[in-house]
């Protein structure tokens, strides 16, 4: 019997020790549970980190865009991811302050500032209608900041005047309601910017852009010389760039295109 006891002794140890294995194993067996939900809970966590992402798409159409610089009161530079983007106002035209060609233009330097206090610094959606750009490169868009079109703000203000191009006319209707409202209201440019004589001397009302600005592109063919001037909405109005050192000019009416040795595109 004495020489079972140990034995006995021995087992019951064995036995306690086993016993003391289970608390033990818990909590192993516990932190191996614990990494199931932190998967979870960073997923959870991902549309969070990315709202900041997904802003753009809040409003369908519109891209988000930073405002670093006003050029004058109807363009600006805009930040879209880290690339700067020069950006002209669809459907507007305000007087002309930064045309070296040009004096600065009766309401120029308020529209201008108008500009400024709109929109510099902030963050505004850039719509687009069908051109991506213009003849100088930029982008051409309507700019919406807090859910009011800086476009036709100006417009209403009396700081611009209604100036569609086609095929860019998805708020024609708008502008040139919001520009008769102005003028009937003597708003802005429409209190003295406007006398029986043009504003621009020896410019006058041009056509297709219903101010003072030349919009008729008088392009001179590579390959044949021959002198083709092409209007707002022609096939080849925003492909063409004119290079005035060649030769090549803007005109304010067809007829002084007419008149200066240019036929209109077939196209």
């Amino acid at each position: 019997m004495k020489s079972s006891w140990p034995t006995f002794v021995t087992a019951a140890l064995l036995l306690a020790a086993c016993g003391n294995e289970t608390p033990a194993s818990t909590p192993t067996h516990a932190a191996r549970m614990t990494p199931t939900p932190v998967p979870s809970a960073t997923a959870s966590a991902m549309p969070s980190t990315a709202e900041p992402t997904a802003t753009p798409s809040a409003t369908a159409g519109r891209t988000l865009a930073q405002v670093v610089r006003v050029v004058d009161g109807d363009t600006i530079v805009v930040v879209m991811d880290g690339v700067e983007y020069r950006v002209r106002y669809i459907g507007i035209n305000t007087p002309e302050t930064v045309d070296p060609r040009r004096p600065v233009e009766c309401y120029g330097r308020e529209a201008s500032q108008r500009n400024h206090e709109l929109v510099e610094g902030k963050m505004v959606e850039l719509e687009k209608d069908v051109s991506e750009t213009d003849s100088f490169g930029r982008l051409l868009r309507y700019v919406w900041l807090n859910g009011d079109m800086v476009n036709a703000i100006l417009v209403r203000e009396g700081y611009a005047l209604a100036s569609t191009y086609p095929p860019d006319v998805k708020y024609q209707e708008i502008f040139l309601d919001l520009e008769r409202e102005a003028r009937e209201a003597g708003r802005g440019l429409w209190t003295g910017c406007f006398d029986p004589s043009p504003t621009v001397e020896g410019e006058g009302i041009c056509d297709y852009s219903s101010t003072g600005e030349p919009v008729i592109k008088g392009n001179i063919s590579s390959t044949t010389g021959e002198k083709i001037y092409h209007v707002p909405g022609g096939e080849f109005y925003d492909k063409t760039v004119i290079d005035e050192t060649a030769g090549e000019r803007w005109f304010c009416t067809e007829q002084e295109a007419v008149d200066a040795g240019w036929r209109r595109s077939k196209q």
